[in-house]
């Protein structure tokens, strides 16, 4: 047996095991995420001090940091399916979320503070990518329809999650003190982690053993974890104590340059030396391309919590309910929270659009859902650009609606872009490189991400002289990438081997 018979709403009961596990757990990382960048720039005789670095320097660490969170879900499945199953790795991902939120809650050196990052970093790529395969697992014996139904409300899950964080560790954090908000988020990965083991009984068999393997080949397995991790940890450590003369900016962007390549590499060498059919080459050749936009998706996108943290922290007028705050002003990272609100809200109206244009041969196809994603993605920076204008043109600080707008339009292409994107690189995939062509998805976003931090730590700069140019150059770049993806949509489709 799978799963446990206990059902609820028709579901297994232990979809709800796994929803408030990763409830607490986005709840963590967007509540810690939203604080990242507002406390290292913080300065050093501020009531509520931080590590007073430059916004370049913050951008490139929250880079490193996102980026190596989605990388390590690679390794982290690895681990799961080799060593422990995949309901261990979730366990044992929980702590070390919780173990590094309270180290970055400890007033000490930014030495150990990295640590922490370091921390969370392993947890998150373990728990992230093996609680997922679990709700899969509870749906093996359950139609296709059933499971759609299930990983829709684990969905909801992950936006509630993150909904909620930035209303409590950004309050926290950014009205009271930083290290109380990284210590909330870690509280709140106990709780979940205390639910998870009290209610672990509902999943039944589900993600309990690993791979069946002889026992050297788990001894060699286990040889090869842990030099992998000593040696990591220990790179990690010199590069922290500043042993090597590289600045975060240098490591981010030679990180992104060997992402880059890596993914090139990856594609050239399946497309040109494995052994694929014509139309399975082609294929790849198309998951390539939706690797290359979803990348610069997320370059724009994920400035939400850098360009956008800081943006709404200088340059927006938070007025309203100010007499509750210290300052007279709401805390920046409740802005956090608008993407999930509109994703809770949009995701069921998309489903049923994509259903509804379906059902009249009008929906859109991927590589057209694609183009339009980042043509939204471009309209969001627009809306921005007229913000930066209208700051230089008036001196002062605009309305809370030219943020909340930018989110709204960059949600919804994230809703074309990101669910059509998981599903076609599985659905394109040749079968015995489904696994592998996931985790080009998943280099993909790491790419992204790193890149928003990058790009994030320059844009603005704390003047808003050049933020209007800035901004239409993303406009431009994203949106100019929208529209040739629109007009390669009929190539692309012959690729896939789609009609017309």
């Amino acid at each position: 047996m799978i799963s446990s018979e206990m059902t609820f709403l028709g579901h297994p009961r232990g979809l709800i095991t796994l929803f408030m596990t990763e409830f607490f757990e986005r709840f963590t990382y967007y509540g810690m995420r939203a604080l990242l960048v507002l406390f290292l720039v913080a300065a050093l005789d501020d009531r509520n001090a931080g590590f007073g670095m430059s916004r370049e320097a913050a951008g490139a660490i929250y880079g490193l940091y996102t980026g190596a969170v989605y990388l390590c879900s690679l390794p982290g499945g690895w681990v799961a399916d080799r060593l422990i199953g995949q309901r261990q790795a979730v366990f044992c991902g929980g702590i070390f979320i919780m173990l590094g939120n309270f180290v970055l809650a400890i007033p000490a050196t930014p030495v150990v503070f990295y640590f922490g990052l370091f921390i969370i970093v392993i947890g998150v790529g373990l728990l992230k990518p093996n609680i997922s395969a679990i709700v899969g697992a509870l749906y093996d014996r359950r139609s296709a329809a059933q499971r759609d139904a299930g990983f829709s409300i684990f969905y909801m899950g992950i936006n509630l999650g993150a909904l909620i964080a930035p209303f409590i560790a950004g309050t926290i954090g950014e009205t009271w003190n930083w290290r109380g908000g990284f210590f909330c988020a870690g509280l709140f990965m106990g709780l979940g982690l205390i639910q998870y083991k009290r209610d672990e009984r509902h999943l039944g068999e589900a993600g309990l053993h690993p791979a069946p393997s002889s026992p050297e080949t788990r001894r060699n397995n286990w040889r090869a974890l842990m030099i992998g991790f000593v040696a990591t940890l220990a790179v990690v450590g010199l590069l922290a104590a500043g042993v090597f003369d590289v600045s975060a900016g240098d490591l981010a962007r030679g990180a992104g340059f060997l992402m880059g390549v890596l993914g090139v590499a990856y594609f050239a060498s399946v497309i040109l030396f494995a052994d694929l059919t014509l139309a399975e080459r082609k294929r790849v050749g198309v998951i390539a391309i939706f690797f290359l936009c979803a990348a610069m998706f997320w370059a724009g996108f994920e400035q939400a919590a850098t360009t956008f943290n800081l943006f709404a922290q200088d340059f927006t007028d938070r007025s309203l309910f100010g007499g509750y705050f210290p300052d007279g002003m709401h805390p920046a990272t409740w802005y956090q929270s608008a993407n999930p609100i509109f994703v809770v809200m949009g995701a069921p109206v998309f489903a049923w659009l994509w259903v509804y244009l379906g059902r009249r041969n009008l929906d859109p196809s991927a590589p057209a859902k694609f183009g339009l994603g980042l043509l939204q993605l471009g309209i969001g920076f627009l809306v921005m650009m007229l913000a930066a204008q209208l700051i230089l043109s008036s001196g002062g600080k605009v309305g809370p609606e030219w943020l909340l707008m930018t989110y709204l339009v960059h949600t919804t292409g994230e809703l074309c872009l990101s669910p059509v994107g998981l599903s076609n690189v599985t659905r394109l995939s040749p079968p015995r490189f489904v696994g592998q062509m996931m985790g080009t998805w998943f280099l993909g976003a790491a790419l992204g991400n790193l890149l928003a931090g990058l790009i994030g730590g320059h844009v603005g700069s704390g003047v808003a002289d050049e933020m209007p140019r800035q901004f239409l150059t993303m406009a431009f770049i994203a949106g100019g990438a929208g529209l040739a993806m629109l007009v390669a949509t009929p190539a692309i489709k012959k690729m896939i081997g789609e009609a017309k």
